[in-house]
């Protein structure tokens, strides 16, 4: 008897479950339930009014949309490195900018062209969970950093030490900042530490910095939109997209700075696994550069603080434990504490605020296996109006189960 196909093992990684909250969140509104989404990252102003004009524009003209070179148009490519140089003060050459399809394709061509099925690749835990599923899909081992409260849940080089003696040479590093889901960032201090272990110990760098411009400064800080890896070292890699600052997550548009080794690889590898990023896309994202681009997207930025202020301001009346400091992107990853109890985990709190309050939230488990049981993450990208409904609800939804269970 023959023996029928199977499933790659590689494919048994972890579903992602904002998108299976999402989808419940699609059917409970189909069923006509006003339901208040505090799940996804995703901005919810959209991409800046002259991006929408200039792709309205272009899908108006009968332009043929044909492939790109695949690494991006010309055009793209050049205003990200201006982009570098507006924001960072740094120059960077346009061969090493390399567009992608959202910066989830430059996550997968980076891993393809950096590291080796065996290699071992670090990540801080909690931390987004598609690093760890991308690299285990790719064969590659994930060595988890336990990054608590006490590192502000990032890496540091004594977990990088500790995990080398127990695991034996790291291959990669992948550091988020501003993290998700925590919004924790590395100051400039702190980065230079790493990347110099890094360089010191053969390890390839990965930076995400997808939420740069989304942060919330002291006044007069040094580096107000974070700090880029590359000020510092270019033997590492840098991982950017037009989904967060821009709230353009739908356009699937990223791009990755990549150093001079990688480049030709990745190349390659582009060419033969998406052929070329979305032409349309490309066209109207050089328009994102622009003054008055920036302008929306900072004013966006501003909604993001003050939504940000009221959440911290009202933490107290949820009743629930320690919370991260949220320094950047807009999410508040917080213990639930008394809040869990009743509850197995968070995702049995999550699935009862979602079907009785009609608001959604991430539990934890989505980005630490280990301790994310008893936390969860609110997405504050929804805005002000949507995150105080929001908030009313989840507080009258627990005195609620108060009341109950002193009933």
């Amino acid at each position: 008897m023959r023996k029928p196909p199977t499933v790659a093992s590689r494919a048994q990684v972890q579903p992602f479950a904002v998108m299976d909250i999402l989808a419940r969140v699609a059917d409970l509104r189909a069923e006509g339930r006003n339901v208040i989404s505090l799940c996804a990252g995703e901005p919810g102003g959209g991409a800046p009014s002259a991006v929408s004009a200039r792709a309205a524009a272009i899908h108006g003209s009968g332009m043929p949309l044909s492939y790109t070179p695949t690494l991006g148009i010309a055009e793209l490519r050049q205003a990200i490195a201006g982009h570098y140089k507006r924001w960072y003060g740094i120059d960077v050459p346009v061969r090493n900018v390399a567009v992608t399809t959202g910066s989830s394709g430059a996550f997968m061509l980076l891993f393809l062209a950096a590291f080796n099925p065996g290699d071992k690749v670090a990540l801080a835990r909690p931390g987004y969970p598609a690093y760890k599923n991308i690299l285990k899909a790719l064969g590659i081992q994930v060595v988890e950093l336990d990054a608590g409260a006490d590192t502000r849940f990032q890496p540091t080089p004594a977990l990088l030490d500790a995990a080398a003696r127990e695991h034996g040479p790291l291959a990669g590093l992948v550091l988020a900042s501003p993290a998700n889901p925590t919004g924790t960032m590395v100051s400039r201090a702190e980065l230079a530490v790493l990347t110099g272990w890094c360089s010191d110990n053969g390890v390839r760098l990965v930076s995400d910095e997808i939420y740069h411009g989304i942060t919330y400064p002291a006044p007069g800080a040094e580096d107000p939109r974070g700090v880029c890896a590359w000020e510092l070292e270019r033997s590492g890699a840098v991982v950017s997209s037009f989904s967060k600052y821009w709230g353009m997550t739908g356009w699937r548009l990223g791009w990755a700075i990549v150093p001079d080794d990688l480049i030709d690889a990745v190349d390659a590898l582009a060419g033969n696994v998406a052929l070329c990023p979305p032409a349309p896309a490309q066209m109207a994202a050089l328009e994102a550069f622009g003054d008055q681009a920036y302008a929306e997207a900072d004013a966006c930025v501003g909604e993001f603080a003050r939504t940000r202020q009221y959440l911290l301001a009202n933490l107290d009346r949820l009743g629930w434990g320690d919370a991260a400091p949220a320094d950047g992107a807009f999410y508040l990853y917080a213990n639930l504490g008394a809040a869990m109890d009743g509850f197995a985990d968070s995702a049995a709190y999550c699935s009862a605020l979602l079907e009785s309050a009609g608001v959604a939230v991430v539990p934890g488990l989505d980005f630490d296996h280990v301790a994310g049981r008893n936390t969860v993450r609110l997405s504050f990208a929804a805005g002000y109006d949507a995150v105080r409904e929001g908030f009313e609800r989840i507080v009258a939804f627990q005195q609620s189960r108060q009341t109950e269970a002193t009933t």
